[in-house]
């Protein structure tokens, strides 16, 4: 896997644990402690434990700023979000079925769709995500529980799932 793509799916999983901030139950922040990225594992605590203090050493803005809407449930966090799709995903994952709107102003349809699964807490949606580990993590998170996180082949997206599925 090209680092790209390992970004891209570590920024997705980032962007879908925000959907989860409300919702995680039974998450296990001990999942988190072997995923290599330190903005992905500490995303991942944050979520898992609902506690946006593991967001501040976050080194991006955007991200940090998604980590703190997704742990805490308060999408005004989502407002400083530059890039609209990013801002469009963070309220919808941090408002839960209420944002859920916000979701399909996404252009991206793999991303919209699992903002749709997690803000609706319905799996059906991850169906139509074309990427096998993405389309398990989502199934993970929006309700399916942790048994789809063990079919992802990227560890650390497999360790988030594991800390954040539902």
């Amino acid at each position: 896997m090209n680092p790209r793509t390992k970004q891209q799916l570590l920024g997705l999983a980032a962007a879908a644990s925000a959907l989860l901030c409300a919702a995680v139950a039974g998450a296990n922040a001990s999942n988190c402690e072997s995923i290599s990225d330190s903005d992905a594992r500490n995303h991942c605590r944050a979520v898992a434990k609902k506690d946006k203090s593991h967001c501040e050493s976050i080194r991006d803005t955007d991200r940090r700023n998604q980590c703190r809407a997704e742990a805490s449930g308060d999408r005004s966090h989502c407002e400083s979000i530059s890039n609209s799709d990013k801002r469009n995903q963070c309220r919808g994952t941090a408002s839960g079925a209420s944002g859920s709107s916000n979701c399909e102003s996404i252009s991206d349809s793999d991303a919209r769709n699992h903002c749709r699964a997690v803000a609706k807490k319905d799996k059906s949606y991850c169906e139509s995500i074309r990427d096998s580990d993405r389309r398990n993590y989502c199934r993970a998170v929006a309700g399916g529980g942790k048994s789809s996180c063990e079919s992802i082949s990227n560890s650390d997206l497999r360790n988030r799932c594991r800390g954040e599925a539902r």
